[in-house]
């Protein structure tokens, strides 16, 4: 039951409580009321839109504008976002309009509601964005209730009228404002941010671990990763204390007095990782207070925005990727050194038969190959603007660019750790036991992926590894 804007479980069914639906007539009553009354233009409601915002429209072009808005704007193509993705956008949205800056009608609001419900599914492009904000992708998403453009029966493209019909649903006739109030804001970078900060905090829980692991095969001595050594920064000592607790007081190899850079320096990644991702999600958190229309309804009046310029959470998306790629770099060399006898003393390559059988190093060069996408991607992708509307709107923050880039980073990063995983989970089988607090972990991986006695193709085992971390909860 949705009583108000808050969150709503993945995959729940929706339905509006009565009150709400109430207090939604009652705003719209008011935003209707407030638009009959009010001299001055009306910004995407009474005038056109960018370089054509000083156009005046009639009576008759105001009953054709909100659609229009939703038609000539959709200039996208393939590849379309994700199923899981397109839902996700669908909830931003509604979750927007259920606030009180909102005024769409509860008729609206209910459409949406039920296309939620029965698995309706936009056609959104995920690139070709160039515009300021997000009125490409918005209005191919939301032209469909119109029952114009695509959406994906089961992935297969359909006419949005036949899957409408099929749902034995019309074709939604928007009101004054519904158009564009459809287009505004930034809901797409909205849902990247908060699925790309879900993906990366489990990413660095699981990378805490393999640490951890590294730590325990390589028996690496333990005084460098004492919490003391973090002085006043909270995320580093978390992360040393989280270690200390994993790998206690476990054996370290005597002839050990330095473990590689990749096993010492990794806490001091993580810190940054987790930090750069808490600001992140303090920053999506805050988005949920600010009005994302424009204009927005505030205290009776029509009041511009600003939130199709989503800059604050691009450049914080940037950093998590740049973060992710650097905990990337670290997982591949640590990788590197658990297959080398000098630093693991254990077989070369982690095979019982060196030379008749490869062991684990293919393995190795799928987690470089996955590194090398990977950096490819932590280039800032927030900046670059251009002029465009005739200069009216000459500046873009491509916070969608940001969003699929963090979201593909971490597609990576959960590829390399599955194949670190899997490589310390083999050491640790060709070596004595391990300390205690890694003995869950270590069974965790084994049933996914079983030690490597003889060479076999794990390529299939590591997928369902890489599905096992994506569920993973610490």
């Amino acid at each position: 039951m949705i009583t108000d804007g808050s969150e709503f479980a993945d995959g729940e069914r929706l339905v509006l409580d009565k009150a709400l639906v109430t207090a939604l007539r009652e705003r719209r009553n008011e935003l209707l009321t407030a638009l009959e009354s009010r001299e001055k233009p009306v910004y995407g409601v009474n005038t056109g839109m960018g370089r054509l915002a000083g156009v005046a429209l009639d009576a008759r072009q105001q009953a054709e504008h909100q659609r229009n808005l939703l038609i000539g704007r959709a200039v996208g193509g393939p590849p379309w976002l994700p199923p899981e993705d397109v839902r996700a956008l669908l909830l931003v949205r509604l979750r927007d309009f259920l606030q009180p800056w909102s005024g769409v009608s509860a008729e609206l609001v209910q459409f949406l509601v039920d296309r939620l419900n029965d698995g309706f599914t936009p056609a959104v492009p995920r690139g070709g964005l160039g515009s300021s904000g997000e009125i490409i992708p918005l209005s191919h998403a939301f032209q469909t209730f119109l029952g114009i453009g695509t959406v994906l029966d089961d992935g297969v493209e359909t006419p949005a009228a036949d899957a409408l019909a099929r749902r034995g649903a019309e074709p939604y006739v928007l009101g004054p404002k519904e158009g564009a109030s459809l287009l505004q804001g930034s809901p797409l970078a909205v849902m990247h941010a908060n699925r790309g900060w879900t993906e990366a905090r489990q990413l660095i829980q699981l990378q805490t671990l393999t640490e951890a692991m590294a730590i325990d095969v390589l028996g690496a001595p333990r005084e460098v990763f004492s919490p003391v050594m973090a002085g006043g920064d909270d995320h580093l000592r978390r992360l040393l204390e989280a270690l200390t607790g994993m790998v206690g007081d476990g054996p370290v190899r005597s002839e050990v007095v330095q473990a590689p850079l990749s096993v010492r320096v990794a806490p001091r990644a993580l810190a940054h990782a987790s930090r750069v991702n808490t600001e992140l999600h303090e920053t999506v958190t805050r988005w949920q207070t600010m009005p994302g229309d424009s204009p927005s309804f505030v205290d009776g009046d029509f009041l511009p925005g600003t939130a199709y310029h989503a800059v604050d959470l691009g450049l914080r998306m940037d950093a998590v990727t740049a973060a992710l790629a650097h905990l990337g770099e670290l997982s591949v060399q640590r990788t590197h050194r658990l297959l080398d006898e000098r630093f693991s003393g254990l077989p070369p390559q982690l095979t019982a038969d060196p030379g008749p059988r490869a062991g684990l190093v293919p393995l190795h060069k799928r987690a470089v190959g996955e590194l090398h996408a990977l950096r490819r991607l932590s280039t800032p992708a927030t900046l670059g603007s251009l002029d465009t509307s005739a200069g009216q709107e000459d500046v873009q923050a491509f916070t969608w660019a940001a969003g699929e880039q963090l979201r593909a980073a971490a597609t990576h990063l959960f590829a390399i750790t599955a194949c670190e995983l899997v490589t310390g989970s083999q050491a640790r089988h060709l070596a004595a036991d391990g300390v205690p607090g890694l003995g869950a972990a270590y069974e965790w991986v084994r049933s996914v992926v079983p030690p490597v006695e003889e060479d076999r193709p794990l390529g299939p085992e590591v997928e369902r590894l890489i599905e096992a971390c994506r569920s993973f909860s610490g």
